[in-house]
């Protein structure tokens, strides 16, 4: 798997005046996601991110990136091994949005990693974005046109046809006659050779 970056994030000690500050620089565009405390951003593309108060007393404002791991406990672990410092091990989001780690490489540097949740996009929470669903929501039309094709599809019992990936199993079935027909020759030249 490639580990890209998917989320970067600011831990602020004045969240309100950083939101204002980086909306009116960049124009990005915040979300407020009160269940959280945090505000998601939208920088219109590349990868995204989010906003949280400063949870650590006495830690300055920072910027934290994300990259994407198949398993954050692994990582940690690894991490660890070759000389992080480990500030969260493991800590599941919630809401299938995955599971987050944090540590700092062997210089100092912090970094977090993110595993994927059911559902979650790699855009990490931006898959909570309402736009999301709402995409969801369109197969459910494709739905609902399958019944006129329910006619169609009582007609074709070819899906049948699509049975047929059983094939594979066949083509097991052929070499293992071909061996067994191999043997019987094999065992009539053996008592050919022993009239002679």
């Amino acid at each position: 798997m490639a580990n890209p970056f998917v989320h970067i994030e600011l831990s602020s000690v004045d969240l309100k005046k950083a939101e204002k500050f980086y909306k009116s620089l960049f124009g990005w565009k915040l979300q407020n996601r009160p269940e959280f405390d945090y505000t998601m951003i939208d920088v219109g593309g590349g990868v995204g991110g989010g906003m949280q108060p400063q949870r650590q007393p006495g830690a300055p404002s920072a910027w934290l990136p994300y990259v994407e791991v198949d398993d954050v406990k692994a990582t940690v672990a690894k991490a660890a091994k070759a000389g992080a410092t480990v500030m969260v091990d493991y800590i599941d989001i919630g809401q299938g949005m995955g599971a987050i780690g944090v540590f700092t490489d062997p210089t100092g540097a912090a970094i977090g990693v993110w595993q994927k949740g059911e559902g979650a996009q790699p855009q990490s929470i931006d898959a909570a974005k309402p736009a999301r669903p709402a995409k969801a929501s369109k197969p459910s039309k494709p739905a609902a046109k399958p019944s006129k094709p329910a006619a169609k599809a009582a007609k074709p019992s070819k899906p049948v046809k699509a049975a047929k990936p059983p094939a594979p199993e066949r083509v097991v079935a052929r070499p293992a006659k071909a061996p067994a027909k191999a043997p019987a020759k094999a065992a009539k030249k053996a008592p050919a050779r022993g009239k002679k």
